[in-house]
């Protein structure tokens, strides 16, 4: 906690100098950003970072698997899907980035259960939205090692979460009327390279200009 403190301080002494127009624009218009970015809660995953953007360019949301329920899916589940309406109705949005990343934990637990469930029934829960997940890296993936495994099942969760995107009718709306782009992505981690989901050939690609 002291560092983070510390970094409070730091970053009031020595580097909002660079962003008070910034942040005083901010304020005073309110934000606008043009991507809604879901990614992980993983502490190595961050979009601010990997994108390079400046405050007020994203809306972040993290969750653990960076998992968007479907639709109809309520409850405790569902902050991440008030996240999706704010972002496309209020905030207008144009574009929606789903991010998943190598080594993911979630991904390793959706496929081998968590190793307390009984002291995690809300992670627990939460894991189980992306079950369709699982089932296809065991029906598709099973000649694969471990690592390999989780990384197939972090590529499976992105597409699990752009087919779920279509299902909220905000999102349909604005995909109908062409305003509103949706992309997958993947991070590996080791080597910080980006793969972007390209339809047209059903394979993540490395991330171009």
């Amino acid at each position: 906690m002291q560092r983070l403190i510390e970094g409070v301080h730091k970053f009031r002494r020595e580097e909002f100098g660079r962003y008070r127009e910034l942040f005083a624009r901010l304020s005073r218009e309110g934000q606008n950003p043009h991507t809604l970015f879901i990614t992980c809660s993983d502490s190595r995953v961050l979009a601010e970072l990997v994108t390079q953007s400046q405050p007020g360019d994203l809306f972040v949301v993290k969750n653990a698997g960076n998992i968007v329920p479907p639709a109809a899916v309520s409850g405790s589940t569902n902050s991440t899907a008030a996240a999706i309406e704010y972002a496309v109705h209020i905030l207008g949005v144009t574009d929606i980035v789903v991010c998943g990343h190598t080594q993911c934990g979630a991904m390793t637990a959706l496929l081998n259960g968590l190793p307390d469930p009984a002291a995690m029934p809300h992670a627990a829960a939460w894991l189980e939205v992306a079950a369709p997940v699982r089932e296809i890296v065991r029906r598709d993936y099973a000649h694969l090692d471990e690592a390999a495994r989780v990384t197939a099942a972090a590529a499976e969760n992105v597409l699990f979460a752009l087919e779920n995107l279509h299902g909220y009718p905000v999102v349909a709306q604005r995909l109908n009327a062409s305003k509103l782009r949706i992309q997958g992505w993947c991070f590996k981690i080791d080597t910080a390279e980006m793969f972007a989901y390209e339809p047209g050939v059903g394979q993540f690609q490395p991330l171009v200009v």
